[in-house]
This record gives structure tokens, sequence and C-alpha cells, in this order.
């Protein structure tokens, strides 16, 4: 079983008009087994990404108790803190996401996200993945992560979700 994650060459086929060329170069097959993400990578980015979202109501927070004297003053402070976390979140796990295939958690980590024929993530997917299928696994008690441990391909509910799989940016060195 292989996972092709390149486009053919430029000469071999036809570009598509508006198509980013992958970021993987060049062309070559891999074992799916050998670029899937280990699932402590995938928490560690994970947890990445949360510090994130986590930091930014905490600083708000503290922006809220610091400054806000009156109640009118912390409530507008931490009502500005709660949109910030949404909009961090929203850049975060959709935008830059859907844009590279990886949030920040996964850039550090070495992960990227792409679809399960290779192809990138794309806007839709990353807004399915990560608002829809995080959500469910928020329902399921986080089980829908515990999926990715004991599933073959090691994909998450959210993954099977937005038909994405979670791999290595670049091969593990042997």
């Amino acid at each position: 079983m292989s996972l092709q994650l390149e486009q053919d060459s430029p000469a071999a086929t036809p570009r598509r008009e508006g198509a980013r060329a992958s970021s993987f170069s060049p062309r070559v097959e891999l074992s799916a087994e050998r670029l899937r993400a280990p699932f402590s990578l995938r928490c560690g980015a994970l947890l990445i990404d949360y510090i994130l979202v986590v930091g930014v109501l905490a600083f708000a927070t503290m922006l809220a108790r610091v400054f806000g004297d009156a109640r009118r003053g912390s409530a507008f402070v931490l009502t500005a803190g709660y949109i910030a976390v949404g909009v961090v979140a929203f850049l975060n796990f959709v935008v830059v996401a859907g844009l590279s295939g990886r949030t920040l958690g996964k850039w550090l980590a070495g992960l990227r996200v792409v679809r399960k024929d290779g192809e990138r993530l794309g806007y839709a997917r990353s807004l399915v993945r990560h608002v829809l299928g995080y959500a469910l696994t928020a329902l399921t008690l986080g089980l829908g992560f515990l999926l990715a441990a004991f599933n073959s391909r090691g994909r998450a509910l959210h993954d099977l979700l937005a038909g994405t799989v979670v791999v290595r940016s670049r091969a593990p060195r042997t």
C-alpha cells in the first residue's frame, strides 16, 4: 500500500488553472506507514495549539483583573479577550490549516494534514475537520482522538469525517 503525495511532473500532466503545486518535490511514492504521524507527535501538536488558545484567554483574563477596576471595564476587557480567543482559534485551525495544511502545533511538530489522496487540505475540509470534527470529539469525551492510537492508518474521528490524514512533513530518517 502506498500513498502518493506528489503531483506528476508538469510535462506529464497539464496544469490546472489556479491549482498550487504540492510543496513536496520531486515526485516520490512513499508508504503510508512511513509517513503516518505517530500518535505522540499528534498529541504534542494538539497540546501546542491549545496552549496558544488558552494562553490568549489567560492573558485576557489577567488584563481584565489588572486593569478592570470597575465591573464594566473588566467585563469589556474579558469580552474582548473571548473575541480574541475565537479569532486566534479560527485563524490557526481553519485559515492557516486550510492554506498550508498545518496549524502552529503541527508546524512545530513537523506534521501536515492532507487529503486521503495526498492533495492539499483546503478551507472547506479544514473547517469540517476542526469545527465539526473537534466538536463531535468533544461530545465523545475525547474518544475521537483515541481512534488515531488504535486505527491502523492513524486516523482520528475528525480525520474520518473530513477525509484527511496526518502525515510527517518529510520522511523520518533511517
